[in-house]
């Protein structure tokens, strides 16, 4: 069996993947994946993983896990995610630097099931957005101390990702921008099930649903039953041509005004990041998903 874990991160996901993948059950199933609901496993490993205490598991664990979390045993493929996994968001940056624990905290996670394939999958966040939205989720801890010591220099999503596949060097890490994540929703969802891009899914839209007015997806709608395109690149292309004009102005722009943080932050911050995704695509094992 092969198995998904899908990492989040923190403020790019907030559950939408398996939303939308559980509007699909009937084609998954007929595919031999399962995507159980979060609460039938977050609270189950979270409780293992603490029992353990970062020692190996003992050789029962795995069994025990699967029983408790499938209901068949004809699976070929199983979907597990939270955007917890890699830390939750009061240690997502500590020290200046993104998820410090991702390596080790993945190999704990992937020490829970050693008869079985584990990839990964993950979002990433322009650290100019992320980081503000991290401290929304966190108002009770000052900025000044949530953005100690983060730079554009230690704010890094490559050495998060290469440190999970230092640490895991077995398992294949897919990611992609969430800034992209409208255009290739569908691409994500196939990915992380391995179903063949000619399965059709319910949901491909779900994302570009929050931050395009309604008007804008009734039009996109009508427009791709009367003209389908021929390749997944077409699509994308009418898909952002649409957005550019039935874009909801307050969903896709940001105000960043924080303490310390001038313009030319902002835009060091977010050019170090398009440099890094490029960084990121050399990673031996890493597979990045772009719009």
């Amino acid at each position: 069996m092969k198995i998904s874990i899908h990492l989040g991160v923190h403020c790019t996901d907030e559950d939408a993947l398996v939303k939308s993948l559980l509007k699909n059950v009937k084609t998954l199933s007929a595919e031999g994946v399962v995507v159980p609901a979060p609460g039938r496993y977050r609270p189950l490993l979270r409780k293992v993983l603490e029992k353990l205490a970062g020692n190996p598991p003992g050789d029962d664990v795995q069994d025990v896990l699967l029983e408790q979390i499938l209901d068949t045993e004809q699976v070929e493929r199983l979907v597990l995610s939270h955007d917890s996994f890699l830390a939750v968001p009061a240690y997502a940056l500590r020290n200046g630097l993104l998820y410090r624990n991702a390596g080790r905290n993945t190999m704990r996670l992937r020490r829970l099931f050693p008869d079985h394939e584990v990839e990964f999958f993950l979002a990433v966040r322009d650290p100019a957005t992320f980081v503000p939205a991290l401290h929304e989720k966190l108002p009770e801890m000052p900025f000044a101390e949530l953005a100690a010591g983060a730079s554009p220099e230690t704010l890094v999503w490559s050495d998060v990702v290469r440190d999970i596949r230092e640490s895991n060097p077995d398992c294949p890490v897919t990611v992609w921008c969430n800034e992209d994540t409208p255009l290739i929703w569908p691409e994500v969802m196939h990915e992380i099930t391995g179903i063949e891009p000619r399965v059709p899914f319910v949901g491909g839209f779900d994302i570009l649903s929050k931050i395009m007015e309604r008007e804008g997806m009734v039009r996109l709608r009508a427009y791709l039953n009367s003209h389908p395109p021929a390749t997944e690149i077409q699509r994308r292309r009418i898909l952002a041509a649409f957005l550019d004009k039935y874009a909801i102005e307050e969903a896709v722009e940001e105000e960043i005004d924080l303490p310390g943080w001038t313009p030319e932050l902002v835009e060091e911050l977010s050019q170090a990041y398009d440099d890094d995704m490029i960084e990121m695509a050399r990673i031996p094992g890493v597979t990045v998903l772009t719009a």
